[in-house]
């Protein structure tokens, strides 16, 4: 009887999921799907690693906990791959606060301390602990594994984590953090493998999609990144502002009489590519639309990633690298091209039939610098961080 892990990433609406057998040193996609909690009756799909339907089913109402989604799909695992020993379930937690570095085993402990974190990312935290409380419930017994979205970025070192406040504030835990940490973990390692001439040297990894993130990576380690506490702040995303005043946030208490709830809700939901367009979070709609607004809000979300690349390029002390990742960043050429022009002085240069292509490396034969599209895997790294665990046991 061989052993597997079933990966859960929650999302704001949606869990994408993944199983794998573990057997062998690199964990293999049995299948993969999604439970869609977003839709009037909410659906669980599941597919095969070649996208191929295998099974779907819909409930009648909506479930709070997810929990009749979830005992669908262990039901349909358990019926369709039942010689392959389900050992643990690893879920994406986007904060590790401090005290987590890598992968750790939830016990009553871990998950309290997770809890507790929720203040530091309201959108997120209470999505990724949902499905563990679940799981508790339907098989109290099996092994449940939490892998971080912050633990990349502990190799940040001051001042690029530090921020200008008190330092009592820092020795509370008050310190830039950074998400998007798995995308990047694999990301750079594929950046070693495809491209080792630029693992060692001065790289930045854009995932950009309805959340986005920069990360600097030198030597293979991230230096710095354009997340911090929260996962509020640098680029503009679909529904969050990124960078933004202080003052802005006081002016609306003080003066616009919001409340903390209302300000949270707005810099959550309402900000980003939404805010500025009026019209959609979704990049896909905004680059198809002939609306003024839109096109101001894509020229500001290009604007704001260059400027930050530019950013990451100060920390690192050069540029030799730009990899592109995320759902935008994999699939959006027009976006890679704009923020490539913008980078032009960097000696950034896209070749434009690479791009539209949908090829590898996307840098002209004039380019200083290496640009790459490199599509990322976060259930594979959760599955790889699992399986180690397991092993360990």
């Amino acid at each position: 009887m061989t052993a597997s892990v079933l990966v859960l990433n929650a999302g704001s609406s949606s869990i994408k999921f993944g199983l794998f057998d573990i057997a062998a040193t690199e964990p293999a996609l049995l299948c993969k799907g999604l439970l869609d909690e977003h839709e009037a009756k909410p659906r669980l799909v599941v597919r095969s690693p070649a996208g191929e339907d295998l099974f779907e089913t819909r409930r009648e109402t909506a479930d709070a906990s997810g929990g009749h989604l979830l005992a669908d799909m262990l039901g349909f695992i358990k019926d369709r791959f039942g010689d392959q020993r389900l050992r643990a379930v690893g879920h994406r937690i986007v904060h590790g606060g401090p005290d987590y570095s890598g992968p750790v085993t939830l016990t009553d402990d871990v998950y309290a301390r997770l809890e507790a974190l929720t203040p530091l990312a309201p959108l997120h935290q209470p999505r990724c602990l949902a499905p563990v409380r679940t799981i508790r419930t339907i098989k109290p017994d099996l092994t449940q594994i939490a892998c971080f979205d912050t633990a990349f970025h502990h190799s940040i070192e001051p001042p690029a984590s530090r921020f200008a406040i008190p330092r009592r504030f820092e020795e509370r835990g008050i310190r830039r953090y950074g998400f998007h940490g798995l995308s990047f973990e694999y990301v750079a390692g594929r950046l070693a493998e495809i491209a080792p001439e630029l693992a060692s040297k001065h790289t930045v990894i854009a995932h950009l999609g309805n959340g986005a993130s920069l990360c600097g990576l030198r030597d293979g380690r991230s230096v710095d990144t354009t997340m911090g506490l929260t996962p509020l702040d640098g680029l503009v995303m679909g529904t969050r502002c990124g960078t933004i005043d202080p003052g802005v946030l006081l002016y609306l208490q003080q003066h616009e009489k919001m409340s903390v709830e209302h300000i949270e809700h707005l810099l959550y939901h309402e900000s980003g590519l939404l805010g500025v367009s009026g019209i959609s979070a979704d990049m896909r709609a905004l680059l198809a639309s002939s609306e003024a607004a839109a096109r101001e809000a894509v020229d500001l979300f290009t604007f704001r990633a260059a400027q930050q690349v530019a950013v990451m390029a100060t920390t690192l002390g050069g540029l030799d690298g730009l990899v592109f990742t995320g759902g935008i960043g994999e699939h959006a050429a027009d976006i890679r091209g704009a923020i490539g022009e913008r980078l032009g002085w960097l000696g950034v240069r896209i070749d434009a039939a690479a791009n539209d292509g949908g090829r590898e490396r996307i840098s002209g034969g004039d380019s200083t610098v290496d640009v790459l599209v490199i599509p990322t895997n976060e259930e594979l790294t959760i599955a790889r961080h699992c399986a180690a665990v397991l092993r360990t046991r």
